[in-house]
């Protein structure tokens, strides 16, 4: 089957989209609303892009009213927010905080997670969240149905037992982070695999003898 993206409808891209680019990592991204009060939501369009600068990037559209959400409004106003990451733990206080409360309404509160301030922004963070990445925003790129949020992070949390002895590498026994495939389908990372690369001596090898 062939789908020319300029001529079906956004709904039509937006399935072909999210059903076959996957997992994708969900952040739950918490910033701070103008009275002061935390706010939280998920977003599956989301990644890290950059290591120099350390850059991750969130897709966020906005109400069918055309208006901002929350954490939009919240990024555009502070320049701050705080990725989160869900793992199985997590994964119901995740889906209470993507309901569509009030703008009033602390999520984290509602939800019951605990909370802690972070250390260089003025956003709370998920205390027990595997690890939260503070960010500043880096820049705002704008289109009529999406904001795409560059947010350059500034300071990681990193909970002790999802890393090895070293404190070097991700222990893939504790860190088992979930995420999304489409519609209300998720997966996680409880079922790992090593993959190694072949030597280049050894493709090539190979290709010369085929070649024959």
């Amino acid at each position: 089957m062939e789908f020319d993206f300029t001529q079906i409808e956004a709904d039509g891209r937006y399935r072909l989209l999210t059903n076959f680019v996957g997992p994708r990592p969900i952040a739950l991204v918490t910033t701070r609303s103008a009275s002061g009060r935390s706010n939280a939501a998920p977003m599956s369009f989301f990644n890290v892009f950059s290591h120099e600068p350390p850059i991750v990037v969130l897709g966020i559209q906005p109400r069918l009213s055309g208006e901002d959400k929350d954490t939009v409004a919240n990024i555009r106003r502070t320049g701050e927010f705080a990725v989160n990451m869900v793992d199985m733990a997590l994964s119901q206080q995740m889906l209470v905080c993507g309901l569509g409360f009030e703008t009033d309404v602390d999520e984290l509160e509602i939800s019951g997670l605990p909370t802690a301030r972070c250390r260089q922004i003025d956003v709370d963070l998920v205390a027990n969240s595997p690890c939260t990445f503070e960010c500043r925003v880096e820049r705002l790129i704008e289109y009529p149905r999406r904001m795409l949020v560059l947010g350059q992070v500034v300071h990681m949390h990193v909970q002790r037992e999802c890393l090895d002895e070293a404190g070097r590498y991700v222990n893939p026994e504790t860190y088992q982070p979930i995420a999304r495939l489409h519609a209300d389908n998720y997966i996680t990372s409880d079922r790992q695999f090593v993959l190694k690369a072949p030597a280049i001596s050894e493709v090539l090898n190979t290709a010369k003898r085929a070649g024959q």
